[in-house]
This record gives structure tokens, C-alpha cells and sequence, in this order.
């Protein structure tokens, strides 16, 4: 049987319950379970499957601990078709320690970007449901850095290229979607480029995020200063309202948190490998640049 435990916040009644079931990870029926079905693989960590229900939507999580090294990031993989962002998540947590939160949104190949299972309107993006109206889901994504798991590192990949009719420069360059790029800039997306454009920032698409408060410097944001003085290609984002981003929802409450992005480069293994080791030579660094030594030691 599923243990069922209750959770009470503040303004939230009558108590939400949420289903949490120890799962083995080598059977369970998800594209990013599948590929990993080498027992060595998941000794030492411990996988729970937890569920629950808020506003219009049900969510599913996957949560990975380390057993030897509770005391470590909180690794966050918001996307279920970011197939790379869970590789370097559960290399992350294997030699860094902490917790693994991914969330699940399908079962296929490369699963879905967004939350279909919802009672009502349109799918949820996961990494836009950080608001007050859904205070749940910020807490179960969010429980682990509340007991001492630090920081949050969040893992994505992208469409290569951006937008160029939203940018402010570099718009004589081959459009592309969206914004994740060190040659888009607006308003709120400041980059700040590798000058030595060594691997993996040889990439345009290959970065960190960190946000920063609107009238306050760029360097304020955690960690923003010593990635930018390192050499990465870093986006600096001004945040003045919450767009409802963990980015947003952590800075907005004091929590560190870096987000890393590399190009989606599909399932070929070699070309996963790829963006995962782009993922992960940026947390190697920051794990050096940016948190405290006890973690830092803990790895590599």
C-alpha cells in the first residue's frame, strides 16, 4: 500500500494528502528509468514516487536521494522531455550527493514538456507553476531544500538559436525559439559571454541562468559574480514580478539557485552524452565557485 501523508499550509484547508511509495528504479515504466537499468547505476540512492493533486492539475514526481550524501544540491529536472537534464541530475546526485526532484509528464520516449493531467484549460508548464495560487507544488518540489539540501540547481536543454524579433541585438542571426541563448538580450535577459569561448561555452546555447533583483546589480544574484569572473557564458535576469519561474520563486525568497542550459541534441547516445557532459562540466565548476567546501569535497 501507498503510505499517504498529510501536509497543512498556511491558508490552505481543509489538509492536502499526497501518496509517497519507495519505488525500485529498475522497473519502473519512464523513457529515463529505461536507460539506466544497470543496478551499480542506483546503489547507494533511494527513489520514491510521490503524488498528489492541487487546483486543476495532478502531478507526479520522482524524487532521488543519496543515501551516503544527503547533505548536498537540490537537483531540480522540471521538463520530462529534457532527456540530458535527468543524465546529469543523476550524475549530479551520485557524486555531489543531495536530491533529485524530477518531474514526470509521460511515459513516452521523451516524455512531455507540460502537465496534460489536468481537470480543466490548458497543459501546465512545470517550471511556470511556482505561484501563490499553487503553494503545494513549490513545497513538494521544494521540501528537501527546506531540510538543508543546498543549492538549487536546475537542469534544462533548448531549442538551438532564439527568437530574433524579441531581441534586442544580434537579430541578424538565424531565427531560432525562445530566448535561451548568450546572444539574445532584453530588458530582463542580460548576457554576459565567455570571452576564451573554451567547451562547453563554445556553444551559444550553453549557459547559466541567475536572477537578480530589479535595481539591484547583476552581480548580486547568487553565485552571478564569480561564474561571470570564471568565464562562463552567464544570463543575468532582472526580476522585478514573479513570472512564475523557480528562478523567480527562489530569488524572491532568498534561496540560491542556478539554473544550467545546454542544446537539446536528442536521444542518439553520443549526442545525449554530449549535452549531458556540457551539463556537467558547468556543475563541476560551480560546485567549486559556488558552494561551500564541505559539498564542494564531497564530489570529485
Amino acid at each position: 500500500m501507498i503510505p499517504v501523508f498529510w501536509l497543512v499550509l498556511a491558508g490552505v484547508a481543509p489538509p492536502i494528502a499526497a501518496e509517497s511509495a519507495v519505488v525500485d528504479p529498475l522497473t519502473i515504466e519512464d523513457d529515463d528509468f529505461a536507460r539506466h537499468r544497470d543496478p551499480a547505476i542506483w546503489r547507494g540512492l533511494a527513489v520514491t514516487r510521490i503524488e498528489f493533486r492541487e487546483e486543476r492539475g495532478a502531478w507526479r514526481l520522482f524524487r532521488i536521494a543519496n543515501k551516503k550524501k544527503p547533505r548536498g544540491p537540490l537537483w531540480f529536472v522540471p521538463h520530462d522531455d529534457e532527456n540530458a537534464g535527468f543524465e546529469a541530475a543523476l550524475a549530479g546526485v551520485r557524486t555531489y550527493g543531495g536530491v533529485v526532484i524530477a518531474v514526470d509528464t509521460g511515459i513516452a520516449e521523451d516524455g512531455k514538456r507540460r502537465n496534460a493531467a489536468v481537470d480543466r484549460g490548458r497543459p501546465i508548464d512545470p517550471n511556470r507553476n511556482f505561484r501563490d495560487g499553487t503553494p503545494l507544488y513549490a513545497n513538494m518540489i521544494l521540501a528537501d531544500y527546506h531540510r538543508g539540501a543546498r543549492p538549487i540547481i536546475a537542469l534544462h536543454t533548448n531549442s538551438p538559436g532564439f527568437d530574433t524579433s524579441a531581441s534586442r541585438c544580434n537579430q541578424g542571426d538565424p531565427p531560432g525559439r525562445g530566448e535561451v541563448s548568450i546572444r539574445f538580450c532584453s530588458d530582463v535577459m542580460q548576457p554576459h559571454a565567455s570571452q576564451a569561448r573554451a567547451w562547453p561555452f563554445d556553444d551559444d546555447d550553453s549557459l547559466a541562468y541567475v536572477a537578480y533583483r530589479s535595481g539591484r546589480s547583476p552581480y548580486s544574484a547568487w553565485c552571478g559574480k564569480a561564474l561571470a569572473l570564471a568565464d562562463f557564458n552567464v544570463v543575468f535576469e532582472r526580476v522585478s514580478v514573479s513570472d512564475g519561474s523557480l528562478s523567480n520563486y527562489a530569488l524572491l525568497r532568498g534561496m540560491d539557485y542556478v539554473n544550467f542550459e545546454t542544446q537539446e541534441r536528442g536521444l542518439d547516445p553520443a549526442r545525449l552524452a554530449e549535452s549531458r557532459n556540457r551539463l556537467t562540466a558547468m556543475i563541476d565548476r560551480a560546485m567549486d565557485l559556488c558552494t561551500a567546501p564541505a559539498i564542494a569535497l564531497q564530489g570529485r
